[in-house]
């Protein structure tokens, strides 16, 4: 069981009423707590939770319209996220208890003082390398507006400016990242047909794809309610259309697929991941047609292209620049 999670269990006297989980790991707490409902923005959570536990977790970026006494918010690694999602949940309980559960290396600690608007923030637990945090909402503040929260940039792109938008949470919230700049520089000579945006985040090369080729299909793929909305509103922001997906990696991506392009992540909370990426190299065959391609970006010390050479075909790097290299592959 996630540490979080033992540390709310080590207290169950306070966690016995009508509670809401937010951002909880897909672990056996919903068994422990019988009375208690998730909210998750996490795509593969989300499955394992409806898989386990039916109808007992909301999935999105809203938060769920279900009364609640109480809520828990498991610390997410932005503070603009849980910026709104304490106000979200705070916003609903005045009077009520609202509690905040995170690991010390993800800075639980000065993540605390974002309950003080609220009331006065007690630290009712230390154990496990985590600590759980309570405050009585005295003063309960308005509903935040989601879509308020959005930072909106422009992309001076060669076809013309680029209007981004991304909410809060999104991975390179509010600029662009190195990484997808550079691949930004080298999409000339794509194949015509279905391409899939992997991990689009705020959509930033998934709109680029469809305006510059807009007779192709684009489908954009996120496991992150609050990406796949941040891409939509991106598409909606340049008068685009494209199909915008949330699932749990390359499994939940289009068979038949005559390009993938990623920028894709290798970090999730406090922990580094690689499994995401190294999925989508091991299964992209599955998912292209015969000669269909790959191209991504990534940083330079990832050592990529042996594993793309192994389950897709021959690789070479098209470009370098400011520690990201970008790789092409087709499938044999």
């Amino acid at each position: 069981m996630d540490l979080r999670s033992q540390v709310l269990l080590r207290q169950p006297q306070l966690f016995g009423g009508n509670l809401l989980l937010v951002g909880l790991p897909d672990d056996a707490l919903l068994a422990q707590l019988p009375n208690a409902h998730g909210w998750s923005w996490h795509a593969g959570q989300q499955a394992k939770l409806e898989q386990r536990y039916p109808q007992r977790c909301a999935f999105g970026v809203e938060l769920p319209s279900r009364a609640f006494d109480a809520a828990v918010l498991f610390l997410p690694k932005s503070r603009e996220l849980s910026d709104y999602l304490l106000q979200a949940l705070a916003s609903q309980l005045a009077g009520r208890e609202l509690f905040l559960v995170g690991e010390k290396r993800g800075g639980i600690e000065s993540a605390a003082k974002q309950l003080q608007p609220f009331g006065r923030p007690l630290k009712l637990d230390s154990a496990r390398h985590c600590q759980l945090w309570q405050v009585r909402v005295d003063q309960a503040p308005a509903a935040p507006d989601l879509q308020a929260l959005a930072q909106r940039y422009e992309l001076e792109l060669a076809d013309g400016p680029l209007s981004v938008i991304s909410l809060p949470g999104v991975f390179s919230h509010g600029r662009l990242d190195r990484g997808t700049a550079l691949l930004l520089q080298h999409l000339d000579q794509l194949p015509s047909g279905h391409l899939l945006d992997f991990g689009c985040g705020a959509g930033v090369l998934g709109a680029a794809l469809k305006r510059r080729f807009p007779h192709n299909q684009l489908s954009l793929l996120d496991v992150d309610a609050f990406a796949a909305a941040s891409s939509r509103l991106t598409l909606a922001a340049n008068g685009l259309d494209a199909e915008v997906l949330t699932g749990d990696g390359i499994d939940a991506a289009p068979l038949g697929l005559d390009a993938i392009l990623s920028n894709p992540p290798f970090h999730e909370g406090v922990h580094t991941d690689y499994q995401a990426t190294e999925n989508l190299l091991r299964q992209a065959r599955q998912h292209l047609k015969p000669g269909g391609e790959l191209r991504l970006v990534a940083n330079s010390f990832l050592r990529y292209q042996p594993l793309i050479e192994e389950h897709l075909g021959p690789c070479r790097t098209l470009a370098t620049g400011q520690g990201f290299r970008v790789y092409q592959a087709k499938r044999r």
